[in-house]
């Protein structure tokens, strides 16, 4: 008996320590965003599916997006979104692309979320 009360307490310690360390040595990136689980949700939802993108936030002002860094051209899946919704892409500024539709101008903004993935910020009033 107290060779498994001694095996118990040393595997809680071992993955106390781990998780410690995990966060220690991941949490300024899983936090950057506040809380990290619905970005947790939408990378798993990103590698399970054929989805290109995934909407993590839906507020009243803006809908968030998460979508895989593909490489040469980390923004495609913003200006592919935007077209469906009949945005025509014009320009992009720093980390903000801008869309025109019917003389109407929207930017969406973009940031990369680690080294994979890409956040973009679209308003409602685009994605109607």
């Amino acid at each position: 008996m107290s060779w498994l009360k001694k095996m118990i307490i040393t595997l809680m310690f071992s993955l106390t320590l781990a998780a410690g360390l995990f966060i220690g040595f991941f949490g300024p990136v899983l936090f950057q965003e506040g809380n990290p689980v619905p970005l947790l949700v939408s990378i798993l939802k990103l590698k399970t599916t054929d989805s290109n993108y995934v909407q993590f936030l839906n507020s009243e002002k803006q809908s968030m997006y998460l979508a895989a860094n593909q490489g040469k051209n980390p923004l495609f899946e913003v200006k592919e979104f935007m077209k469906s919704k009949g945005w025509e892409f014009e320009e992009q500024m720093g980390s903000g692309l801008i869309f025109l539709k019917d003389e109407n101008e929207a930017i969406v903004l973009t940031r990369q979320y680690s080294k994979y993935f890409v956040i973009w910020d679209v308003s409602k009033s685009v994605v109607r």
